[in-house]
């Protein structure tokens, strides 16, 4: 039985959906005002990762990721860049589908937009008002009076008077305390505004999520995702919005992953340590990226550094080298859970995703291959791949990948013709010329690899971005 280590308990659990074979499942998306960097990039890797192992296990899977498409940064940047907030959303709304299917993500089944979804937000908010649990300042904003809903603070571990102890909130003489949050923001000159009962204005960000949850997937379901800053206070708001709103429990399982550091230190602008996604792509295959994700387990940190993107590189590569020679029809098989390799693989993701483990018995699977070359051993390697989003291109379409930083001259047709030249040289004894080639195509990182069957060539990563 597949277990999820639920935030809320603070342990790992059995997993049981509400509704027998199916899975709803809503993950905080981006705010789209500037390109993605790496901490979201795992967790669209990680959550891609989630949804694609429930779909292999037979789950019918609804899978929610939202946009965030108006908030205080995004008004900024526009205003700031001088064009209208739709044409800045819209142009990083395209960057960001671009940045995941490059790392091989899925589109969500739904993926909600903010703005289109106002209405259900002033919906629930006027339930709030009417339970007595939201209140309108003599500002025009409307607030969550964080007090007057009993499980404040389930998430996160922490009562009230810790959080008002520990956390920095910024005074607000408007509110009756410094914990409640804003749920409606009284219209602003030169900002996106809405019709409300409490006057025109836009929604506070928290509510957001809350009201498209319920839209697509109701008022209590499965799995509620998103990376580990987020679970305080944004999870928790949602669950005090929520619960209070329905007076019945919102979501079953909390899954948070990981945080991203860089050479050990927090990821962020102002330490000139934070990457785009587009940065990394540059450097690395993108396949790369997604194994240095999926390689640590989702939940803890993940350290970028140059070493373990060049590490990730040449793991990767000794799993598509042990699949040369074995490329016609094996991506599609079909797993027998029941052989030993599938079973254990089986066993690591239903322990909490674990895909430390499960890719651990892909390299076994390489051995093994190694040694024998069974297609059978080549074609479950490939199929438990696949499960994870990983060795389904031709090793050769890997190894010559040229998507990546270097001297764009040595196109493959260029790289080609090359090796003829030096064939030709070698055939005429002619091998100092031979040699000179082969030493052109090592500066700009092709390798060449003689062979019985010719001369084939491969890519060596050489990238530095920190």
């Amino acid at each position: 039985m597949l277990k999820i280590h639920n935030s809320l308990a603070r342990e790992k659990q059995d997993f049981v959906p509400l509704v027998p074979g199916k899975v709803k499942i809503y993950v905080c998306g981006m705010t789209v005002y500037d390109y993605c960097h790496l901490g979201h990039a795992r967790m669209m890797v990680v959550f891609d990762m989630v949804q694609g192992w429930l779909r292999a296990s037979g789950f019918d899977v609804t899978y929610v990721r939202n946009i965030t498409d108006v908030d205080d940064k995004i008004i900024k940047r526009a205003q700031e860049n001088g064009e209208s907030i739709d044409a800045l959303t819209d142009r990083f709304i395209r960057a960001m589908e671009e940045d995941a299917a490059a790392l091989g993500v899925a589109p969500p089944t739904c993926e909600p937009r903010a703005t289109r979804h106002v209405e259900d937000m002033i919906g629930m908010i006027r339930i709030l008002m009417e339970k007595n649990l939201a209140y309108a300042a003599p500002n025009g904003d409307v607030y969550y009076a964080v007090h007057k809903f009993p499980g404040y603070g389930k998430l996160s571990g922490k009562s009230l008077d810790d959080l008002r102890a520990g956390e920095r909130v910024i005074i607000d003489p408007y509110k009756e305390d410094p914990l409640d949050f804003v749920l409606w923001k009284a219209a602003k000159t030169d900002e996106p505004q809405w019709d409300s009962p409490w006057g025109r204005g836009r929604p506070g960000w928290h509510i957001e999520c809350s009201a498209m949850a319920e839209r697509y997937l109701g008022e209590h379901f499965d799995i509620h995702g998103g990376g580990q800053d987020l679970q305080f206070p944004h999870h928790e708001n949602e669950i005090a919005q929520s619960e209070g709103a329905h007076d019945h429990p919102f979501v079953n399982y909390w899954m948070h992953n990981g945080f991203v550091r860089v050479n050990d230190e927090k990821m962020s602008k102002s330490l000139g340590n934070f990457f785009t996604v587009r940065e990394i792509l540059a450097r690395y295959q993108p396949e790369v990226v997604r194994f240095f994700i999926l390689r640590a387990h989702y939940r803890s940190p993940l350290n970028y550094s140059d070493q373990h993107l060049d590490d990730a590189k040449r793991a990767l590569d000794r799993l598509y080298t042990a699949l040369k020679g074995n490329e016609a029809g094996d991506a599609a098989a079909t797993i027998d859970w029941q052989a030993p390799h599938a079973g254990r693989f089986r066993e690591a993701m239903d322990d909490d995703f674990n895909t430390s483990d499960a890719i651990a018995v892909l390299f076994d699977l390489a051995n093994e291959v190694n040694k024998t070359g069974s297609p059978r051993d080549t074609a479950l390697m490939r199929a438990l791949g696949g499960v994870l989003g990983l060795l389904q291109q031709n090793s050769q379409q890997y190894f010559q990948d040229d998507g990546l930083a270097g001297d764009s001259a040595f196109t493959p047709e260029r790289i080609e013709q090359l090796i003829q030249q030096r064939l030709i040289a070698r055939t005429n004894r002619n091998y100092s010329e031979a040699d000179r080639i082969r030493r052109e195509l090592l500066d700009a990182g092709i390798i060449l690899e003689d062979g019985p069957q010719g001369t084939t060539w491969r890519r060596e990563t050489s990238s530095s971005i920190l």
